[in-house]
């Protein structure tokens, strides 16, 4: 580690706390208080297939909450490293003050201009063709919403915790019902039925891959649009619109880098992972390719989805192209419209 590093982890999560104070609660109740239980796990060190103790749940959040009310008009804090102050969204400079130090920073604006943070265990550091990929182990300062993956201009980076966090989530909400679909397929093949604690650390290296695959996608889209999405993404104001505009972007991604890749190295299980996924707006975009996946996959017979994967390409660099001719008016209806646009 380095030297001031308590210091340095007590400004990183003073700046997620503030984040949250102002942005924890823009989501929906159940998405909230889910957020807010597995945030509690990561703080006490709870291992996941435990229940936290409810009581003591409802008891922190308030505490939690209390002090969010305090926070919510401070300024975000500069980072206390090596002798000098860094600007706490200026990730890339402080990657380079914590080279050497087995440690990855980051920062950055995510969905509806939420700000993220987190300060962790540098696990891997290595180059993916132009790109630099961190992947993040243990962490040590993180705001509730724990981004499983994201990219920062040239770099690539993935954190661990949160990608198990997320695969537990899913997990036991399927564990309820254990219906027929993609996550189950993608839970038995990695052995979720025989020893779950064993089977979600499995996924959780094997998938990591796959969310590497997705963010150099978003490289690859972001070069074709340009400067002109993120641009537009800033401006945008309404929920519903940004999402939208996201799920277009999402399904080039993963039309131009993910499935290509998934497809070319007969990776079925990470397949069904990424079927497990693929949901919401994405999801009704792309009927074909749903349509083609059904049990294809499994039986080998994967050239429908490549057939489809390959149209994906053009009709949604197409539609994110259109999205830049727009106001935020009419991205919006055009989100209630997916029959008209899906392919």
């Amino acid at each position: 580690m380095i030297a001031g590093m308590a210091e340095l982890v007590s400004a990183v999560q003073t700046n997620c706390d503030i984040a949250d104070a102002r942005h924890a609660r823009d989501v929906s109740l159940c998405t909230y208080l889910l957020g807010m239980r597995e945030f509690y796990r990561w703080e006490h060190d709870l291992p996941h297939g435990v229940a936290p103790p409810r009581d003591e749940v409802g008891r922190w959040i308030s505490e939690r909450e209390a002090r969010w009310e305090g926070l919510a008009d401070e300024d975000f804090v500069r980072l206390p490293l090596g002798g000098c102050d860094y600007d706490p969204f200026d990730a890339p400079q402080v990657n380079v003050a914590l080279a050497g130090s087995g440690l990855v920073y980051g920062a950055g604006i995510g969905r509806f201009h939420k700000p993220h943070f987190f300060l962790g265990r540098l696990d891997r550091d290595e180059r993916r063709g132009a790109a630099r990929l961190l992947v993040c182990g243990c962490e040590y300062a993180r705001d509730v919403a724990a981004i499983p993956a994201a990219s920062q201009g040239e770099t690539l980076i993935v954190r661990r915790e949160a990608l198990r966090q997320w695969l537990w989530e899913k997990a036991e909400g399927w564990n309820v019902k254990q219906q027929d679909g993609a996550l189950k397929s993608a839970l038995l093949a990695y052995g979720f039925d025989v020893d779950p604690l064993a089977a979600i650390e499995r996924m959780t290296e094997g998938e990591i891959e796959t969310l590497v695959l997705h963010e150099e996608g978003e490289l690859s889209a972001g070069r074709m649009l340009g400067d002109s999405w993120p641009e537009m993404l800033t401006r945008l104001r309404g929920k519903r619109a940004e999402i939208f505009a996201r799920a277009v972007k999402d399904n080039l991604a993963d039309s131009l880098v993910t499935l290509p890749a998934l497809l070319r190295r007969d990776s079925v299980d990470s397949l069904h992972f990424w079927f497990s996924t693929f949901d919401g707006l994405r999801r009704e975009m792309f009927p074909r390719l749903v349509a083609a996946y059904g049990a294809r996959v499994g039986a080998g017979d994967t050239a429908s989805l490549r057939t489809a994967v390959t149209a994906g390409q053009e009709h949604f660099a197409a539609l994110c192209q259109r999205l830049l001719t727009l106001d935020e008016s009419a991205i919006e209806a055009l989100s209630h419209e997916t029959g008209k646009i899906a392919l």
